[in-house]
C-alpha cells in the first residue's frame, strides 16, 4: 500500500491532527463551514485559482521574498550560521497576506460580501483589509482595546485601507476576545460575510486551509537554501503564536531531516498570566472551535496571558503543532521578554533589518540555539516588520540601554 506524503495524510477528513482540531462549532455554523471546506478542495484546487492565486503573489505581493544570510549577527553572536526568510519584504510587511489573498479569493468565488476576522498585532488586520480593498469586499476587524493603543501604525493603515475597526473591550481587551467578537459578529450573518481567521487555529478547515495558503513560505525557503548552500539547513526557527508562519515555513521540510523549533513567549514568567507558552505549560482542550493544547485556570477556562508581542498574546496553539509537538517531530523554544528586545535591537544594529517583535523572538531563540550548535545552520522565518512596534518599543526600552 502506498503511504500518502504527510501533507495528503493530514488533517483527515474529519479536520483532525491525530487527536487535535476538528470542528466544534454552533449548528448554525455547521453547514457554511462545510461549504467553506467544500470550495476549497474543488475550488481551491482548480487551475483558474491557482493561476489567479500565483499572479496575485508575484504581482502584487512580490513574492518570492528572498532568504538572506546574516552574517555580521552570525559573527556577532559566534556560532551556527544564521540565514533569515525574509517575509518582512512581503507586502504589507508581513507573512499574512499569504492566506489573506487566499481566503479573500475563495469568499470571491464564494460570492461573499464581507470579510470579518480579528487581529492582535495588527498584521492580520491589514493584510485582509489589503486583501478586501484589491477584491473590492467590505471587511470589518476586531482588535482589543489593549492592542489598539499599542499597536497604533497598524490601526492607522486598517483606517487608510477603508477597514471598519470595531474595539473589544471586554475581558483582558486583547487577541482572545477579539477571536470573540469576531465569531460572534460572524455568526449574525454566514450567508453573506466570511471569518478569515487570522493562523492555523480554528474549527476545521481553516487549519489546513491557512496551513497550506502559508506553505508558499517553506516551498520558496527550501529551493532557495538549496540553492545558496547545496544543502537542507540543519535547524528551523519561527515563532508560534497561533502557528501560521511556522507551520508555513515547517511544511517544506516536515519530511526532511531538519529539527524544528516554534518559539513561545515566555513573557516574564512561568506563573500563568505571565507568559503565552501554551505548548510549554498547557493542557489538552477546546477553545474556538477546536481541540489543542492550552493554558487554563483553576476553573478550567482559558487562562490569562501576556506576551510582549501582540500577534503571540493567545491561549492556546494550532492544533497541528500540538500534534507535531507531542509526536516529537518539533520541538519547543522560549524566548523571554528580555531575550527578545534584545533580539529587536541585535538585528536593527547588526543587520539594518528591524523586526517585529513577534519575529524577535524567533531571533532571540535562534541566538542562543547558534551558541549550542556552532557548526550547524539556522534558518529563521523572518515573519514581519517592526514598523508597528518601534514607538512602543522605544518609549519602553531605551535604545541606549540595549545597544
Amino acid at each position: 500500500m502506498i503511504q500518502k506524503p504527510y501533507l495528503k495524510a493530514f488533517p483527515d477528513t474529519k479536520g483532525y491532527f491525530g487527536k487535535f482540531g476538528g470542528a466544534f462549532l454552533p449548528p448554525v455554523l455547521i453547514e457554511q463551514f462545510q461549504k467553506i471546506e467544500q470550495a476549497y478542495l474543488t475550488i481551491g484546487n482548480s487551475h483558474n485559482f491557482i493561476q489567479e492565486l500565483r499572479d496575485i503573489r508575484k504581482h502584487y505581493q512580490g513574492r518570492p521574498t528572498p532568504v538572506y544570510y546574516a552574517k555580521r549577527l552570525t559573527e556577532y553572536v559566534g556560532g551556527a550560521r544564521i540565514y533569515l526568510k525574509r517575509e518582512d519584504l512581503n507586502h504589507t510587511g508581513a507573512h499574512k497576506l499569504n492566506h489573506c489573498m487566499g481566503e479573500a479569493l475563495l469568499a470571491k468565488y464564494l460570492g461573499k460580501k464581507k470579510l470579518i476576522a480579528e487581529t492582535g498585532a495588527g498584521q492580520h488586520g491589514v493584510a485582509l483589509a489589503t486583501a478586501a480593498a484589491y477584491f473590492g469586499l467590505e471587511c470589518e476587524i476586531h482588535m482589543g482595546e489593549v492592542d489598539i493603543a499599542k499597536e497604533h501604525p497598524n490601526v492607522v493603515r486598517m483606517r487608510i485601507l477603508g477597514a471598519k475597526i470595531v474595539p473589544v473591550s471586554f475581558g483582558a481587551r486583547t487577541l482572545k476576545e477579539a477571536v470573540d467578537s469576531a465569531f460572534e459578529a460572524y455568526l449574525k450573518d454566514p450567508e453573506n460575510s466570511i471569518y478569515c481567521i487570522g493562523s492555523v487555529v480554528g474549527p476545521h478547515p481553516f487549519p489546513m486551509m491557512v496551513r497550506d495558503f502559508q506553505s508558499v513560505v517553506g516551498i520558496e525557503a527550501r529551493e532557495q537554501f538549496l540553492e545558496m548552500t547545496g544543502n537542507l539547513p540543519d535547524n528551523l526557527v519561527a515563532c508560534v503564536g497561533g502557528g501560521s508562519n511556522a507551520m508555513g515555513l515547517f511544511s517544506a521540510f516536515i519530511e526532511d531531516p531538519c529539527e524544528m523549533y516554534g518559539v513561545e513567549p515566555g513573557g516574564t514568567g512561568t506563573k500563568l498570566g505571565e507568559h503565552a507558552a501554551s505548548l510549554t505549560y498547557g493542557t489538552e482542550g477546546i477553545l474556538h472551535g477546536f481541540n489543542s493544547i492550552m493554558l487554563k485556570n483553576e476553573e478550567g477556562e482559558p487562562a490569562a496571558v501576556y506576551s510582549i508581542a501582540s500577534g503571540l498574546d493567545y491561549p492556546s496553539v494550532g492544533p497541528e503543532h500540538a500534534y507535531l509537538n507531542t509526536t516529537g517531530r518539533t520541538k519547543v523554544g522560549i524566548a523571554d521578554d528580555k531575550e527578545t528586545i534584545q533580539a529587536f535591537y541585535d538585528l536593527s544594529h547588526y543587520e539594518g533589518i528591524i523586526p517585529a517583535l513577534e519575529s524577535a523572538h524567533a531571533v532571540a531563540f535562534a541566538m542562543k540555539l547558534a551558541k549550542e550548535k556552532p557548526y550547524e545552520s539556522i534558518l529563521v522565518n523572518l515573519s514581519g516588520r517592526g514598523d508597528k512596534d518601534i514607538d512602543f518599543v522605544v518609549a519602553n526600552y531605551k535604545p541606549e540601554d540595549y545597544l
